[in-house]
């Protein structure tokens, strides 16, 4: 087969869009990037000029039975066909693209042409040995990579497949390993401020690397990733890669509550004297143990720790222990500090919870329009459009090109200001300088007491979040209902779970966690109250 006499041929291949064509033993022209055979010919007048007169071909598909004809015919040795596949594929699949391997990887029926040499009996029909699952004939040509078709058809129970979900699961699963300062819901913002490739993220892949068929149903997401779901997904990851004990969470790594306490006060825009109160409800639980914060696979209660949502229910907790939260002492408690400020000027003021309250609602209500308009405003399509086949793929860009005009019209029209630049990654979403906004300095003076050497708080009360948790079959701890609660709690638990970006009812209920292992002993007593009422009720 020779390439010169093919060079006359201009014309661009139907499958792949190349400019290079060679000739078939039979004459016809055949493209030498994707192996597609065409219905043109080239009139051949000296036989003896074809260099072997045994003619090979791939009989592919039921409906479309298309031939990809070998750019080599067989050695006169009549050496096994494998090593003649092996070297077509060797010279062919560096330049190719995805669609040409399940064709050249795959069950295929070897048989001589017509007028070609006869070969015996045994060798009439070779079938060559697929190096994967052996695939059905109903694959269309144009069926994506080989991996895409390949994951599409395993079925098996107990096979963990891969999505991008998990694929970020396995990067917060790295994360942890490394003990690195991204807690889980930092990883998610970074995702969601596309720092991170998530959505349409095989834009990012190199040129040689050409999506298509199936692989749009496993790169394209349509949501965005949930804390949850990927917190699952880590714990499944590391027990189906039989994953051994993580490296050991103590008191000076990044992931340990102390440490996220006072990242989150800051956050929150907290006195920093309360940082000394987390301190102490973290020692009280126990939840700062090294081995109750350390991930381990191979353990028998295969869980990880929620660090950040820990972290933040914790303060929570100490909110309630100092204010109690229920509409009524937050207040009062809010009007000593201001008559105080008010004739106390050049001491450090007292923590006024309701001027607090004012400025975060203020400062989180806005963060959280802004966000809402991002999202409603995000481009969920790609600028290299997905198509199924090579067919599709003038009319994907086609698409592509009038949404893109027509978004440059509308932006236009709606806002003529130019678009912001996107700010660097941070772990801090807030930042507090303003004096009259800052509450970092304020002192919790008006809210404990002093007793001898230590500190106690005013409130001598504290309601539970959860008076009764649900039986061990349900799938949740506890429930949350926005109105058997107060306003002020409503608004922490609002406020801090989009921090996170995760739902009220997961910081609530790992609040109601932190609260059973401060207040055992209540627990204890109001399930045994309860047991006892059952028994006279029988």
């Amino acid at each position: 087969m020779d390439r010169e006499d093919a060079k006359e041929f201009k014309e661009r291949c139907s499958q792949c869009a190349a400019v290079s064509w060679g000739l078939t033993d039979e004459g016809k022209y055949y493209c030498t990037t994707c192996h597609n055979v065409t219905e043109r010919s080239k009139e051949v007048t000296d036989t003896g000029a074809i260099p072997n007169a045994r003619i090979k071909a791939i009989s592919r598909g039921q409906k479309n039975k298309k031939k990809l004809v070998l750019q080599r015919g067989l050695p006169e040795d009549r050496r096994d066909l494998r090593h003649v596949v092996a070297a077509v594929l060797e010279d062919n699949l560096p330049h190719s693209d995805w669609a040409s391997e399940p064709e050249l990887l795959s069950d295929s029926t070897w048989a001589p042409e017509s007028g070609a040499e006869s070969l015996s009996d045994s060798q009439t029909a070779k079938h060559f040995p697929s190096t994967r699952a052996t695939q059905p004939e109903s694959v269309f040509i144009c069926s994506g990579s080989l991996d895409g078709v390949e994951y599409s058809d395993r079925k098996e129970k107990g096979i963990v497949k891969m999505t991008v979900p998990r694929t970020l699961a396995l990067c917060g699963l790295a994360l942890l390993w490394q003990r690195e300062a991204i807690a889980l819901s930092d990883l998610l913002r970074f995702v969601e401020e596309d720092h991170i490739p998530y959505i349409n993220a095989y834009q990012h892949f190199p040129e040689e690397m050409k999506l298509y068929g199936r692989d749009k149903g496993i790169f394209t997401i349509e949501s965005w990733p949930d804390y949850e779901e990927i917190y699952k997904n880590m714990i499944e990851i590391a027990i189906f890669l039989d994953l051994p004990r993580f490296p050991d969470i103590t008191e000076d790594c990044y992931l340990h509550p102390n440490v996220l306490c006072m990242k989150y006060l800051m956050e929150v825009n907290l006195p920093d004297e309360m940082h000394g109160l987390t301190c102490q409800v973290v020692k009280m639980t126990g939840i700062g143990e090294v081995d109750f914060l350390t991930f381990d696979p191979i353990a028998k209660m295969k869980r990880a720790v929620k660090y950040d949502v820990q972290a933040v229910a914790v303060i929570v907790v100490v909110l309630k222990l100092l204010f109690l939260l229920d509409d009524n002492l937050e207040w009062s408690l809010s009007d000593h500090a201001e008559e105080y400020n008010g004739k106390n000027d050049e001491d450090k003021p007292w923590f006024n919870f309701r001027k607090w309250y004012q400025v975060m609602k203020k400062s989180f209500d806005k963060k959280k329009q802004d966000w809402e308009e991002a999202r409603a405003k995000y481009m969920w399509k790609s600028e290299k459009p997905l198509y199924y086949s090579h067919i599709d793929r003038s009319v994907a860009y086609k698409r592509r090109e009038m949404v893109e005009n027509l978004q440059r019209q509308f932006s236009t029209l709606a806002d003529s200001s130019p678009t912001t630049e996107k700010k660097p990654p941070s772990s801090f979403q807030f930042s507090w300088t303003a004096e009259d906004t800052c509450f970092h300095g304020h002192r919790l003076q008006g809210v404990l007491l002093k007793k001898g050497q230590a500190l106690a708080t005013k409130n001598s009360l504290y309601w539970l979040s959860t008076q009764k948790f649900c039986k061990s079959y349900c799938k949740h701890v506890t429930t949350y209902e926005e109105s058997n609660f107060s306003l002020s709690y409503q608004f922490i638990i609002s406020a801090f779970s989009f921090l996170l970006r995760i739902k009220t009812s997961l910081l609530h209920e790992e609040v109601s966690l932190v609260e059973k292992k401060l207040f055992k002993k209540k627990y204890s007593e109001a399930k045994q109250s309860s047991s006892r009422s059952k028994r006279e009720k029988k």
